[in-house]
């Protein structure tokens, strides 16, 4: 099994003023509103899990007119670049709700000693959320659709030089591809066909050579795609039988953490945890002038 060699540093925000406010997505709902301590004690127990595998957590405050701050999965796409420098593509939210999570977003990564940039802001230019990018094979895959836009592919792969695959989002309940498909190891991932079109899902199952397929069932009642991999152990908030089963055949520990209460607004284990440590040259190659490759048109 060859690990993933990201997947060790994470970015999180502290949910100090987390509750819902609005709805963007289908599991919002203003009148299910989360248990402000509960959910506390929920992200600190992910804290700990993280750290006790090996990781390491730096979490920024929370504004308190950012309710959804707590997903810092999509603050932005942390890397490292092929020069040695840390650099975060910061996101550029599609609804106007989130956008002020990346004005307190940059400083903060700046004062980490991290470069930024953006391709788009302040509601022009394109939509990108990172919670649709991941670093798999020879490029980083990601989801355009319902939050990303296709435009911002072009902008990610010609800025940081690398090979773009984009994945087409259709389902209304996997907004993210986050909620769909998650990296396991060098060959393995968790994939939920059901949430892209039909050329995009065959384009994403031909990328990995042993996907774990997961029905849309499992995928919207457990959100065991939105899980994490530290080294060989996936830390899961739910795990089906049929899951659990080849998870383990295939050597992987398996540790589920509860974070029901950051459900109720549509995020779990990894719209949670950030990971700054993908490095361009180790785990993203180099691909000068940059390349973007969508899969046909249906």
């Amino acid at each position: 099994m060859q690990e993933l060699e990201w997947g060790r540093r994470y970015v999180m925000v502290r949910p100090d003023h987390f509750r819902i406010d609005y709805a963007i997505n289908p599991f919002m709902d203003l009148a299910d509103q989360p248990d402000p301590d509960l959910a506390l004690q929920q992200w600190h127990h992910l804290v700990a899990t993280i750290e006790r595998l090996g990781g390491t957590v730096e979490a920024l405050p929370q504004r308190a007119d950012s309710p959804d701050m707590v997903y810092a999965m999509n603050l932005g796409l942390g890397l490292v670049r092929a020069e040695g420098d840390q650099h975060v593509v910061l996101s550029h939210m599609r609804f106007p709700e989130r956008r002020l999570e990346t004005d307190s977003a940059q400083p903060w990564f700046a004062g980490l000693g991290f470069t930024t940039s953006y391709v788009g802001r302040d509601g022009v230019g394109a939509h990108l959320e990172a919670g649709d990018a991941f670093a798999f094979g020879d490029a980083l895959v990601v989801g355009y659709g319902p939050r990303t836009e296709k435009l911002a592919l072009k902008h990610l792969s010609a800025e940081l030089g690398i090979r773009v695959r984009g994945v087409r989002i259709t389902h209304p309940g996997m907004y993210h591809l986050d909620l769909a498909f998650c990296p396991l190891d060098a060959r393995r991932a968790l994939v939920c066909p059901a949430a892209l079109d039909e050329a995009s899902a065959a384009a994403l199952l031909d990328l990995v050579p042993e996907p774990l397929v997961l029905t849309e069932e499992e995928a919207l009642s457990t959100f065991c795609a939105n899980s994490i991999v530290v080294g060989r152990t996936i830390v899961m908030p739910a795990c089906p039988d049929r899951v659990r089963a080849q998870l383990e055949e295939w050597g992987f520990a398996i540790e589920i953490v509860d974070v029901s209460e950051f459900h109720k607004a549509g995020g779990s284990i990894r719209c949670l945890t950030n990971p700054v440590d993908v490095a361009i040259g180790r785990d993203l190659p180099s691909v000068p002038g940059g390349e973007v490759i969508l899969p046909p048109l249906g």
